[in-house]
């Protein structure tokens, strides 16, 4: 299939992945030779170590990617939503979006995740209720380093704001995450 913006080639995510708990080099096979790994802040070996003690856990049904909490926070409780939850370093995935989604987007998406990872290593919090979304820092630091990643490769900002329209946040809040990470909204 021919994806309008292709991802690195050395990026190759194994999209027959079953359900379950894998080694995330062995279902994002590449990534620690990509342009942003390089980038992550830190030590490359000693992210590279973390990449190898991090799982990637493919789920059935609808949905995307997050970093497994310890606990499930309570604002996502409170609205409904089951997560998995790990005391590992762990990339929850669901299994149709590794398979059917945009190359671009589970690149990105990967991408994404895994500085949320290294995030929590350096004591940061990801699941917090007192900053909106849009503005925790971690999250912004994180989309920024995808969309740096995406603007590297070409991809517009037709396809950025596509791809940051993030369901559960209401419209205001996806304009300011457009600003704030320099996306223009039309």
């Amino acid at each position: 299939m021919h994806e309008a913006y292709p991802v690195p080639a050395m990026f190759r995510p194994a999209k027959e992945t079953p359900l379950g708990r894998f080694p995330l080099l062995k279902v994002f096979s590449g990534l620690e030779k990509t342009v942003p790994f390089r980038k992550y802040p830190g030590d490359d070996d000693a992210n590279l170590e973390t990449a190898r003690r991090t799982w990637a856990h493919i789920t059935p049904g609808p949905g995307w990617m997050y970093v497994a909490p310890r606990r499930t926070p309570p604002e996502v409780r409170a609205a409904g939503f089951r997560m998995v939850e790990s005391k590992d370093d762990e990339i929850v995935v669901a299994q149709s979006h590794l398979v059917n989604s945009p190359g671009m987007d589970v690149y990105l998406d990967i991408i994404h995740e895994f500085l949320h990872i290294l995030q929590r290593k350096q004591g940061r919090e990801l699941w917090t209720g007192r900053i909106p979304y849009v503005d925790r820092p971690t999250e912004v630091e994180a989309y920024s380093l995808s969309v740096a990643e995406a603007r590297r490769l070409g991809v517009p900002d037709s396809y950025l704001r596509e791809y940051l329209r993030v369901t559960w946040v209401s419209k205001t809040d996806y304009l300011r995450l457009l600003r704030h990470l320099g996306v223009s909204p039309k």
